[in-house]
């Protein structure tokens, strides 16, 4: 496995745009977005539990359930959320005008939205909009197609892998956007992912769901699951047969790493965050308390505030351990800010406090939590709470 260029439009058969259509008042701003498999692609899924879900999750969970895709639309700066008959309409209505455009059926156009909720989308700046991108897709369009889907996002999120498999070459390419309203529940964010390898509708949503959860269902922000949340991948490969056997396992092993690399810039893109932060939880009885124990810390108010006091306030992590619900006994319990050990036998240590202070201040922190009871582990990553990510939210909507 191999890091290549190209993002979202790296593998064979994809082309994309962005473009700025008249959501967002700046002119200067891409707003809207387009990613378009030359060929019949087989297409996977993840969308928010949030059961205010938006018209655009409507839609596209349709599509994915029939199986195949060819397309996604996708716009930013209106989240087409809780507007009712018409903004499901308006959702349609996207679907169409782009499959129109690329002489495709309507049921193989995948529909994404982010932004405030509650507005109605301006449908006809969207529609005008989208045969503008049609007239503009390329394979170096990725990227364009990467600031289009971005809200508070500072940076665009872009990776793609390229796979040696016994069948030939393979690559992976995705996009992403996300940096606050950012909580592990499926999915978390929108991002979408292309391949130009071949795999059956089974497969690929098997190897999807488990990537999100090794990747996407592992970071927090601040704690909220977005309405609009969805992860989708094309596998335009229907040229060869389905991947199958070592060669599935390459692919999706290399799936996961492209979900892991887009979340992992979702947290080092948090808003206002000025802490990167990953949260090790071993020793724990199951997967499922070590993921408890994660979770619980990673999206802790208390604990992300301490981390931007860059206060070693080790009691914090100890209460979230013990509220979490996870099996864990105190005088086991050891924890670490990187290889400083902060608690022993569930009591402190007598560290050095300047020296903790020390690796706190640093932007990228690592904390272990060891619960001493068996052999399961995970990750989590998540950053601090700042005094800018209450201002941005603060004023989000005015």
């Amino acid at each position: 496995m191999g890091f290549v260029e190209g993002g979202v439009t790296a593998a064979d058969g994809y082309v994309a745009a962005g473009c700025h259509c008249g959501i967002k008042n700046s002119s200067d701003v891409k707003d809207l977005a387009l990613v378009f498999s030359e060929r019949p692609a087989t297409v996977a899924g993840v969308f928010t539990r949030n059961s205010m879900a938006s018209a655009c999750v409507q839609v596209s969970r349709g599509v994915v359930d029939k199986g195949s895709a060819r397309a996604v639309i996708a716009n930013s700066g209106c989240a087409n959320t809780c507007t009712g008959a018409e903004g499901l309409r308006n959702a349609q209505e996207m679907a169409r005008v782009t499959a129109e455009k690329l002489d495709i059926s309507p049921e193989e156009v995948v529909v994404a939205s982010t932004g405030v909720i509650g507005a109605q989308l301006p449908i006809v700046k969207v529609c005008d909009g989208v045969e503008k991108l049609v007239s503009e897709l390329s394979r170096d369009g990725g990227s364009d197609a990467a600031e289009g889907i971005l809200t508070t996002d500072t940076r665009a999120k872009e990776v793609a892998v390229r796979l040696d498999l016994s069948s030939g070459p393979v690559t992976i390419g995705g996009m992403a956007k996300g940096a606050g309203m950012i909580m592990p529940n499926m999915a978390t964010m929108l991002a979408f992912v292309t391949t130009d390898a071949a795999v059956d509708k089974e497969s690929l949503q098997s190897a999807l769901r488990d990537a999100v959860n090794r990747s996407f269902n592992r970071i927090s922000i601040d704690g909220d699951t977005s309405t609009n949340d969805m992860v989708i991948v094309l596998a335009n490969g229907d040229s060869r047969d389905n991947l199958t056997g070592d060669d599935y396992d390459a692919f999706a092993a290399g799936l996961a790493e492209v979900c892991r690399k887009l979340a992992l810039m979702i947290v080092e893109d948090g808003e206002g965050a000025t802490k990167f932060v990953e949260i090790r939880v071993t020793g724990a009885r199951d997967d499922g308390d070590a993921e408890r124990v994660a979770r619980t810390i990673g999206t802790s108010l208390l604990f992300k505030t301490a981390l931007f006091g860059e206060d070693p306030n080790w009691g914090r992590i100890m209460m979230a351990v013990g509220m979490s619900g996870a099996a864990a006994e105190p005088d086991r319990v050891a924890v670490f800010i990187d290889d400083l050990q902060l608690v022993s036998g569930g009591v402190g240590t007598g560290f050095s406090a300047e020296d903790a202070r020390r690796l706190l201040a640093k932007k990228e922190i690592s904390i272990t939590v060891d619960l001493g009871l068996g052999s399961s582990e995970t990750k989590f990553w998540t950053t601090d709470l700042s005094y800018d990510y209450v201002k941005i939210n603060a004023e989000y909507h005015t």
